[in-house]
């Protein structure tokens, strides 16, 4: 006999539910009713899915990193991360990962690939427009390609903080903790699109690997902050895909350890530093013998004593080895020609050693060293921005 639509339907009795189903509903993050639950998570995705504010932040957000890619500003590329917009859809994946909700899902990484191809436009802009200033160096853009621990603590605590609050705290937004997660995600992408523009080396792709990775920590990050709350993976979907997420960022320090460093091309790591060990090499010379002696044709024959071989040991000069030194710059470039125009052969971060060779040219009151690097490329850099690691008499 089914209850007449004006009454109430009575609430279970806790001691006729089934152990595992108490069990379980000790375990959610909300102990309500089944319909109370879903209506609680139906509104956690509801904050999570993004507006047309996003999309238009995104936009300005992307037009100031392309900026401060140009005039090579660390203030700008914080501005640019404090105009980017709340990222909820980053905690929607991870939420659409443990309720199983594959159109959530999809559709929290949608609003995220949108968001972030805006920042690539505007960073593969900004790399064009660099072709009107020839010569300048972008080291800023250089650090946000590349793992470190500091980074990934950073978006670690963003991931966490911006999971906890958007779900315990339905009436605040970390602002702060989506900062921190804007600043590790647009900005690696941002710069992996200008280097793919403007041609500056160690850009692209490493700033898009470093992006992809950073966002399945991001995603995990938050995983596990839901599943401290009392989220639990609800069907297949969720299992498979937090343990896929989970081996992404098992990927991700592996990568940041260096332990796959030996494989590939090294995408994304900073170049190492090695001190080389200059060696002496010893040449033995012979003197030359003096022909044998001749035979007078006297009674008394008279022997001429012939001259002991010595070895005479004559050392190679010693190479001198210079570091980079830069000043307020992280780096300095490596060119073909001695010119500030000529084309770049390479980028050297500071406290790299290079090989100084014996050729220097004066130009325009600067003087241009000529160096080969620790891979074997040679060029020429100006003599200001190398400190000596070897003592010469002449530096």
């Amino acid at each position: 006999m089914s209850l007449p639509t004006s009454e109430k339907i009575p609430p279970e009795d806790p001691h006729d539910i089934p152990p595992a189903r108490r069990r379980r509903r000790r375990r959610m993050i909300f102990s309500g009713s089944p319909v109370q639950r879903a209506a609680y998570i139906e509104e956690a995705a509801r904050r999570a899915i993004p507006t047309a504010d996003f999309f238009l932040f995104s936009l300005l957000a992307g037009a100031a990193l392309g900026i401060a890619f140009l005039i090579n500003a660390p203030a700008f590329f914080i501005l640019a991360a404090l105009m980017s917009p709340f990222l909820a859809p980053v905690v929607g994946l991870s939420l659409a990962t443990l309720v199983g909700s594959p159109r959530f899902f999809l559709q929290s990484l949608g609003s995220i690939g949108i968001s972030s191809m805006l920042f690539f436009i505007m960073g593969a802009l900004a790399g064009w427009a660099s072709h009107l200033f020839p010569g300048r160096y972008y080291e800023q853009a250089l650090l946000h390609t590349h793992f470190t621990w500091g980074d990934f603590i950073v978006l670690t605590i963003g991931a966490v903080l911006t999971a906890f609050l958007l779900i315990s705290v339905p009436s605040q937004r970390p602002v702060a903790a989506s900062v921190a997660l804007a600043y590790e995600l647009f900005l690696p992408i941002g710069a992996a699109a200008f280097g793919l523009t403007s041609g500056a080396p160690n850009l692209w792709p490493d700033g898009l690997v470093v992006f992809a990775v950073h966002l399945a920590w991001a995603a995990l990050a938050g995983i596990i902050m839901l599943l401290i709350l009392g989220f639990r993976p609800a069907n297949l979907f969720g299992y498979t895909l937090g343990s896929s997420l989970a081996l992404a960022g098992v990927a991700a320090v592996i990568i940041l350890t260096g332990v796959g460093a030996a494989y590939g091309g090294k995408i994304a790591l900073a170049p190492p530093t090695r001190t080389p060990t200059p060696t002496i090499t010893l040449t033995p010379t012979l003197t030359p013998t003096l022909p044998p002696p001749t035979i007078t044709p006297t009674p008394t024959k008279t022997l001429l004593p012939s001259r002991t071989p010595t070895t005479t040991v004559s050392p190679a000069p010693t190479p001198v080895w210079a570091k980079i030194n830069a000043g307020e710059f992280s780096g300095a470039l490596v060119r073909a020609e001695p010119s500030t125009t000529a084309e770049v052969v390479t980028s050297l971060l500071n406290g790299m050693l290079v090989e100084v060779l014996p050729d220097t040219l004066q130009q325009d009151n600067t003087t241009w060293v000529r160096v080969r690097t620790s891979d074997g490329r040679e060029g020429w850099i100006i003599r200001t921005l190398l400190i000596t690691a070897t003592p010469s008499p002449a530096w």
